[in-house]
């Protein structure tokens, strides 16, 4: 008598999901996140229901992006990787010569039905025309290798910078720079260039902007000028600093509440989030940022070939660096250089931008399990 086949179990939502190219458990840490942010933003934007809706709309738009981008294989992006790049530059271009100019920055491409900052889709298209780039050589790479990168990553950057936005600016090099560093890029390489930096640094110093020389004075020491350049790190460390262990309770903050803090919904959130929800609240919010973090970087080791590697590896720590400079401007580590907290801050352009990053990085993972299959 033959025995009976077991019952193969119904698919979970897991399966599900995962015949879709969605890593469910990154979903579950981006949406946890991206709650988080719609939760404080009402807060933060003066109990605003509109805003609080925008943001969601903005969330949701950037969810579908992502499942959209997480459909094609890998290899597709390393094949269009150079027409991306190559279109970004156009739009960067565009946006120096026909942008839309606000608080003394080009940094918008306005076409009446749509409003978007092209600066951010080089953060998308940067890791992923390195890593396409570094694909094809020897590895560790060579020093023509090295120089070529370096102008890839340095022609978008120049051009963000004379927006001028120095913040995204540093983020499109740190992108392109870790997908070189994950490449093999030698330790001696790497002190000859700071080195460089170093020594260049008076130089570099003289073609700051005014403004910008400000933040970098008013770091070093911010109560020189309490009530004008020093005013927004000033307030932003007493709202953190009232926040103590368990906060003062949501909506409860004064520092928003009662304006004296600029920029409460968008560069300078977390001061918000911490005065209102204190150390635990910001714990549990560092421990959400260092699970999505650690989970990309599992990817980048699962990943088959080295354009997989580099690629998901250096959006990892390129999402690290944006959540480190903006928690480390808004606590007086760091100059102010306007770079929003992930998910977090309101913002329409970056929020879609961060997801289609994740988008990749599914692809990466939920291809890779179908061809090991």
């Amino acid at each position: 008598m033959r025995g009976r086949r077991p019952n193969k179990p119904e698919p979970g939502l897991a399966d599900w999901l995962e015949s879709w190219h969605i890593d469910i458990w990154l979903l579950m840490l981006l949406l946890a996140v991206a709650g988080i942010g719609i939760f404080i933003q009402y807060s933060a934007s003066g109990h605003s229901i509109d805003g609080v809706i925008s943001q969601a709309q903005r969330v949701a738009l950037g969810l579908v992006v992502m499942a959209v981008i997480a459909q094609a294989p890998p290899d597709l992006y390393r094949t269009v990787a150079p027409w991306l790049y190559a279109f970004t530059i156009l739009l960067l271009v565009a946006t120096l010569l026909l942008g839309d100019a606000a608080k003394g920055a080009t940094r918008w491409l306005d076409f009446g039905v749509v409003r978007f900052q092209p600066s951010e889709f080089m953060k998308l298209a940067m890791p992923t025309t390195v890593a396409a780039f570094l694909h094809t050589r020897r590895l560790p790479p060579t020093l023509l290798t090295i120089a070529a990168t370096l102008l890839l990553i340095l022609v978008p950057a120049a051009l963000i910078a004379r927006q001028p936005d120095l913040g995204t600016a540093l983020l499109i090099v740190a992108a392109g720079g870790f997908a070189l560093f994950l490449g093999g890029l030698q330790w001696r390489w790497m002190i000859g260039a700071l080195a460089v930096l170093g020594a260049a640094a008076p130089i570099l110093w003289e073609h700051l902007k005014d403004y910008q020389r400000q933040r970098i004075l008013t770091l070093l020491d911010p109560e020189s000028d309490p009530l004008g350049a020093g005013y927004h790190i000033t307030q932003s460390m007493i709202a953190i600093g009232s926040g103590g262990t368990f906060g003062k309770g949501w909506l409860n903050g004064t520092q928003a509440k009662l304006e004296f803090l600029p920029e409460a919904h968008t560069d300078f959130i977390f001061a918000v989030y911490s005065e209102e929800l204190g150390f635990i609240g910001v714990l549990l919010l560092l421990t959400l940022y260092l699970a999505i973090v650690g989970r990309c970087l599992w990817i980048a080791v699962r990943a088959q070939d080295t354009f997989q590697r580099l690629l998901a590896g250096s959006l990892a720590m390129t999402f690290f660096i944006y959540v480190f400079i903006n928690m480390g401007m808004v606590i007086g580590l760091l100059p102010v250089v306007g770079v929003p907290l992930p998910l977090v801050s309101y913002g329409g352009t970056s929020a879609v931008s961060l997801l289609a990053c994740f988008g990749m990085l599914m692809s990466v993972h939920t291809h890779r399990k179908l061809l090991a299959n």
